[in-house]
């Protein structure tokens, strides 16, 4: 399965997550399994986000770098 492929079914899980239509269920870069429910849907977004970096994406989310002097 490509990134691009593995990003595709985890924005769909993620939108049936934050929807409420069901558990989701994707496949992650080790080929495993990884079950999400509401309680954990942070960790979906991470995921989701890593293989954003991983495309060369910005998220365009994620902590705020102030550079100070």
């Amino acid at each position: 399965m490509t990134l691009e492929e593995r990003l595709a079914e985890a924005d769909a899980a993620y939108h049936k997550l934050l929807t409420g239509r069901s558990v989701s269920e994707v496949v992650d870069q080790n080929g495993e399994r990884v079950r999400y429910t509401p309680a954990n849907a942070f960790r979906l977004s991470a995921y989701i986000a890593e293989l954003k970096n991983q495309l060369g994406r910005s998220t365009g989310s994620g902590p705020m770098r102030f550079w100070g002097r």
